[in-house]
């Protein structure tokens, strides 16, 4: 029964956090600040979340083939590689390592 509880919490929660944006004034979403930091927050939300599902592994620091992966990853784009082979580099190495034991 709690599952129940806490799947009605986090939907009475999310309707709030939509019905507080609706509120906020146009004017304010108009500044300058707040415009740079709406392009912005995307992108660093989603470096944080790649990083922490890269290199953590519940409360550890870990260095395995999925840090292999996205470094592959990295010298790919760094070569401007297209995205899908970007991709496929990083599955290729991360699978490589990892049938070689790590």
């Amino acid at each position: 029964m709690s599952v129940w509880i806490a799947i009605g919490v986090t939907a009475v929660g999310c309707y709030a956090v939509k019905l507080l944006g609706l509120l906020v004034p146009a004017g304010a979403l108009e500044r300058p600040l707040v415009r740079r930091l709406a392009a912005l927050l995307p992108v660093a939300l989603l470096a944080a979340l790649t990083a922490q599902q890269t290199f953590a592994d519940g409360q550890d620091l870990v260095l395995d083939a999925r840090a292999a992966g996205v470094a592959a990853a990295a010298v790919a784009l760094l070569l401007r590689a297209p995205f899908l082979l970007v991709v496929a580099a990083a599955v290729v190495v991360a699978a490589g390592v990892r049938a070689m034991g790590g």
